[in-house]
């Protein structure tokens, strides 16, 4: 799907929510910590991109890497991360 909205701004939410449940499996910590520290995870790599990161790293040609850790800083992933924050809140067990 290329669209603006559903692909982009559901898969950060999706990642978020993802990332969360991999590591509740192995993680034996509050679920407020956990979702917390995705989130702040998530703003770090998000800030990072600003920074072009993945050059500094020498993967900018590959699309792999480029595409994973992402090369583009935008708020709306911001704000995409934080709504996948709120979904991880609901989901306690």
């Amino acid at each position: 799907m290329h669209d603006a909205y559903i692909r982009p701004f559901g898969g950060d939410v999706l990642v978020v929510v993802l990332i969360y449940a991999f590591l509740r499996i192995f993680l034996k910590t509050s679920y407020e910590k956990l979702a917390f520290g995705i989130l702040i995870f998530s703003f770090i790599i998000e800030f990072l991109q600003a920074l072009h990161y993945v050059n500094w790293l020498g993967l900018q040609d590959s699309k792999f890497w480029s595409i994973v850790l992402g090369t583009y800083f935008s708020v709306y992933d911001l704000l995409a991360y934080f709504v996948g924050y709120l979904i991880c809140l609901t989901f306690k067990d």
